[in-house]
């Protein structure tokens, strides 16, 4: 399937509308990959700063996909940044082979209290990628690798050495590596490529 052929709707996350540089980055690079369409969620598009609760999140994601995929018929591509992808995976659950793969930027496995937020993972059959940075507070490593393996769904994690939850790497350390942010960016962008030539 031509990367050109497919969807990838870009999720943002609970802090990060679409306009964001984090996300205008990520589009940019993943269209090299497909049709890249980000959207916002209805309290983002309203000037709130507290998420809507998740059942109406979910509605507007679908509602975000039947617009982008309106006439087309290429795969279909979710990616989201921390809860865009947490929502992503409801909405992998809910339309099922609709959708060809997820994409998990920063994966907020995490809850507030400090509880695993596994269940959504564990109910996926859709193949995801989960790209996650060492310094993500919010999906330390050593509690994503041992839910991994009781995941039905086709799976694959690629880890971003020093990121933090926007993958971003201290400047400090990429020096150290002699890297900048870009080649770290463009790992990155080669992991999802790589995966999904496998699975869409």
């Amino acid at each position: 399937m031509s990367g050109q052929e497919r969807l990838l709707l870009l999720a943002p996350g609970a802090g990060a509308p679409s306009s964001s540089g984090f996300m205008r980055s990520q589009k940019e690079r993943l269209e090299a990959l497909g049709r890249v369409e980000p959207f916002d969620y209805p309290y983002q598009l309203a000037g709130r700063k507290s998420p809507d609760r998740l059942p109406v999140l979910i509605d507007a994601h679908v509602a975000a996909l039947e617009r982008a995929s309106a006439g087309r018929s290429g795969p279909v591509v979710l990616v989201g940044k921390s809860m865009g992808g947490r929502v992503d995976c409801h909405v992998a659950v809910k339309l099922g082979a609709r959708v060809a793969a997820l994409v998990c930027l920063g994966y907020p496995l995490v809850g507030q209290r400090g509880d695993v937020r596994e269940a959504v993972l564990l109910e996926l059959e859709r193949p995801v990628l989960f790209v996650q940075g060492t310094r993500d507070k919010l999906c330390p490593l050593e509690r994503l690798r041992p839910l991994l393996p009781r995941l039905r769904a086709p799976h694959a994690l690629h880890v971003v050495e020093g990121g933090d939850h926007s993958l971003l790497v201290g400047k400090r350390e990429l020096a150290a590596r002699a890297e900048t942010q870009a080649t770290v960016d463009a790992a990155v962008t080669r992991a999802i490529a790589a995966f999904l030539d496998e699975y869409a």
